[in-house]
């Protein structure tokens, strides 16, 4: 490497002390290097990596070399249109001299080989050299244009010219760029070597990403189609469907004004007879004579108690109650699950049907429950659900103290009911529906006490349930020879089922009737059995 000494002499600067030299100039004992402070980030529009602009602004950024020798190499290519002399600025250019890396024009051509220091320089037209990769100019100083930068200086890390080593890089280690280019350039080659992986695993990654792009594609048009299918299937359904229900609705039609067409042509003519029979009877009455009333009277007779025997409904024989309900299952078409029915029935609350073993009894704080089942006008159950349902517990002596209660629509025209007493009385219920009572509404619970749990256990006798001790008693009051206190089968006062022991009752889900609730004494015992 190159010591900052050897170029000193020629220049004309000292290093004592930082004395100035004979030209008047500083020396340079420690120098930093000169970094320029970053104002403004930009965006490379090509990585779009952000780089801090530098206070000379965008002529201070790092020239691209390599693409101002690629502009370079087209524009020569292009027979130098639009290019200009390097010494003349002035003339088009038709040679290039090798040496120099120069563009010239055939003037300065010339004089380029008059003179007696380029005479040997090597020319190349224009037109031979589509065949050359690198055809750029020397790569100047930016502070010293005239000088090339043909050194580099290790501590500022940056190509240096001649002169920039005699002055702002003084006593900088520096050396020529020939030199020091392995170095650098196998440090850049280590850098390569760790990002190539990564370009390889990003490229890797993109070919999976439109590789899943396309899979994408392929699967979002499969997709589609199949909900296009099922769309037109289902619409299809549902047009079928409805074509169906018009259809229905259109038979209901025809039905009823059949019905009230004939209803009304009997009326028509039963009217029709009984004006007659008035008509006649009046005029007889007022224009006959007395014989003539007699001797036709029982004619008259006979057919007016017959038009009077006549029975006719004065009201419509049918009625314009028709439902549309939506959101009732209608079956399947076309492989479909549709939805919409229309019924003509409607729920008589006269016909409807209250039933469960909790109708009339209930325990306090424990829900209780019944079903009612409407029905229409014929008896026959409405199949569907949607009524509206009213329902109220009211204890008989708190009337402003409604109990809650929960109606559960099962969608087959039943609704449970249920509810949940707080304390033991009597109460009233009302159910209701479209506000009007059903049958047997209102109607009374008695609502008792909770009910009371057994303290004993459900036995066949008090030798098995207790294991053969002794001292186990039971309520029926039975014992053992051999000093048993309770019960055993086939023996004095075993009542030949199973009972409780806590109270004797021989149904395993009732109530305890225990006195105390809990194990009763010999002499309760005794009590129980003589009751």
């Amino acid at each position: 490497m190159w010591s900052f000494s050897s170029l000193l002499d020629g220049a004309g600067v000292t290093q004592e002390g930082g004395a100035p030299s004979s030209e008047g100039r500083p020396s340079w004992t420690e120098l930093k290097p000169r970094r320029l402070r970053s104002q403004i980030g930009i965006f490379c529009p090509v990585c779009d990596a952000q780089v801090d602009l530098p206070l000379g602004g965008v002529k201070a950024l790092t020239i691209d070399h390599l693409a101002m020798n690629d502009v370079m190499l087209e524009s020569l290519r292009g027979e130098g249109q639009g290019l200009v002399c390097d010494l003349c600025s002035d003339r088009e250019v038709e040679k290039r001299c090798q040496t120099c890396k120069a563009n010239l024009c055939r003037f300065c051509c010339q004089a380029h080989r008059r003179q007696k220091k380029t005479t040997y320089h090597t020319m190349v037209d224009l037109k031979d050299l589509k065949g050359y990769s690198r055809v750029g100019k020397p790569i100047l100083c930016p502070a010293h244009p005239a000088e090339e930068l043909r050194l580099f200086c290790e501590l500022c890390d940056r190509p240096v010219c001649r002169d920039c080593v005699v002055g702002e890089h003084r006593e900088h280690p520096y050396d020529f760029t020939s030199n020091v280019i392995h170095k650098h350039g196998d440090s850049l080659r280590q850098l390569l070597k760790g990002t190539q992986p990564h370009v390889e695993a990003l490229e890797e990654a993109l070919a999976q990403i439109k590789s899943m792009n396309s899979t994408l594609q392929e699967r979002v048009e499969m997709v589609a189609a199949d909900v296009r299918t099922f769309s037109e299937g289902y619409i299809k359904a549902i047009e079928v469907h409805r074509e169906k229900l018009l259809k229905q609705l259109e038979d209901i039609r025809v039905q009823k004004e059949n019905s009230l067409q004939l209803q009304k042509a009997q009326l028509e003519q039963l009217l029709a007879d009984m004006r007659t029979g008035v008509e006649f009877t009046e005029h007889l009455l007022t224009s006959g004579s007395d014989l003539e009333i007699l001797i036709t009277k029982g004619v008259v007779v006979e057919r007016l108690r017959k038009l009077n025997k006549v029975e006719y409904n004065t009201q419509p024989g049918v009625n314009d109650k028709i439902f549309f309900f939506p959101q009732e299952k209608a079956g399947q078409c076309r492989g479909y699950e549709v939805y919409g029915a229309i019924d003509t029935k409607e729920v008589n609350p006269a016909k409807c049907v209250l039933q469960g073993e909790d109708l009339h009894r209930a325990r306090e704080k424990q829900t209780s429950s019944f079903t009612l089942l409407c029905k229409d006008a014929s008896g026959e159950s409405m199949g569907r659900g949607g009524d509206n349902i009213h329902v109220e517990v009211v204890p008989k002596d708190k009337k402003d103290s409604p109990v809650r209660t929960i109606v559960q629509d099962n969608k087959d025209g039943s609704y449970c009911i249920s509810y949940t007493p707080k304390e033991p009385g009597i109460y009233t219920v009302w159910v209701c529906v479209r506000e009007q009572h059903v049958q047997g509404s209102p109607f009374t619970v008695t609502v008792r006490k909770k009910h009371r749990p057994h303290s004993g256990v459900f036995h066949c006798c008090s030798f098995c349930s207790s294991g053969g001790q002794k001292t186990a008693r039971c309520a029926c009051g039975g014992t053992m020879p051999g000093g048993y206190l309770g019960c055993g089968h086939g023996h004095k006062g075993h009542p030949g089922r199973p009972h409780w022991s806590c109270c004797g009752k021989f149904t395993e889900k009732c109530e305890c009737t225990c006195g105390t609730g809990g194990q009763s004494t010999p002499r309760s015992l005794l009590r129980t059995v003589a009751l």
